[in-house]
């Protein structure tokens, strides 16, 4: 039976650092408020880059990794929801970039549960005529926020990772998954909505770009939901939360994380964060994560390791992999 496994990996930050003290210059806040709150230090912001360029970068460094070539690829899926523009797609933008002549490419759009979302739509490829792809999260959320708004501007970060997957026939790659979407609860966290001023409209929608959340409906939904997710990927591979080296989950908020460890009955070592020098970089999260595990050797080949990410949507999804 063949599964997919992850080949390589690689991720991508913006330059340009924007601590919290600085942040305090530009709004009521400081570098205590912000970091007792959700655990973040600071965050890195685009200044001439695009999304695409970020996956663009990503894409050359997997495959640089890997030794492959772009010719080889089959697709190019990139999960963002602030991407370039809606067409072209960030993915064709990158495809048409690196030379992947033989890959088609589009994007995916389920925000913080982008990357899982994404590797389990190239699970379903890779179980048909296809054999190789990348896949990557990338995020320029700094065009999404409101950098007067102290509840949204302090949590987030640009930034972008990715995997090259393939088929395997060895008993590794991806065990299981539970993906999730809980649409009625939408509202609770919305961002990039478009107005609609057409000449036939009876009532014109103001547009508002800007994210929006209520953050304790969020924080609620994620620590009740992503342990539930969790159980029950682990129990579709068969497996206990014992049996896991690592769970690597959206690097949102320190406190989230800390919850759901606790709430799943884990000690907090087996929950590794990086929030603090990241910020929320929605999609880009876990792959930034797993990209910096794997480069300092935490997270190696023979380990059990459990993906989970979870928010707009609202959504959220779980993956138990064998790498």
């Amino acid at each position: 039976m063949e599964h997919l496994k992850i080949v390589a990996s690689a991720r991508q930050v913006p330059s340009r650092l924007v601590t919290n003290d600085e942040l305090s210059t530009m709004m009521d806040t400081n570098d205590d408020w912000i970091y007792t709150r959700t655990g973040i230090r600071q965050r890195q912001v685009v200044t001439t880059e695009n999304t695409s360029d970020l996956a663009i970068q990503v894409a050359q460094q997997v495959l640089a990794k890997a030794q492959v070539s772009a010719e080889s690829l089959d697709f190019i899926v990139v999960s963002t929801m602030s991407p370039d523009s809606l067409s072209p797609s960030t993915a064709a933008i990158v495809q048409g970039a690196i030379g992947a002549t033989q890959a088609f490419a589009f994007d995916l759009s389920a925000a913080c549960s982008g990357l899982v979302y994404g590797l389990s739509v190239a699970s379903s490829l890779l179980a048909t005529r296809y054999r190789r792809g990348l896949v990557i999260g990338a995020e320029v959320l700094s065009k999404l926020v409101d950098w007067q708004d102290r509840t949204t501007a302090v949590l987030f970060g640009d930034g972008a990772a990715g995997v090259l997957v393939e088929t395997t026939t060895a008993d590794i790659g991806l065990l299981s998954e539970e993906l999730r979407t809980f649409g009625d609860k939408g509202d609770n966290l919305v961002a990039g909505r478009f107005g609609n001023a057409n000449p036939f409209s009876g009532e014109i929608t103001p547009a508002d770009p800007y994210f929006h959340q209520n953050g304790r409906e969020v924080y609620s939904f994620a620590t009740r939901e992503v342990p539930a997710a969790l159980e029950a990927a682990l129990a579709k591979a068969q497996l206990s939360a014992d049996d896991v080296d690592y769970y690597l989950l959206h690097q949102a908020n320190a406190r989230i994380v800390s919850t759901i460890a606790k709430r799943f009955g884990q000690p907090a070592e087996k929950f590794p964060t990086n929030m603090a020098s990241n910020g929320n970089t929605s999609a880009a999260s876990i792959g930034i994560l797993l990209d910096e595990l794997v480069e300092s050797g935490q997270v190696h080949a023979g380990q059990t390791i459990a993906l989970a990410g979870f928010g707009g949507g609202l959504t959220v999804g779980a993956q138990i992999w064998k790498i």
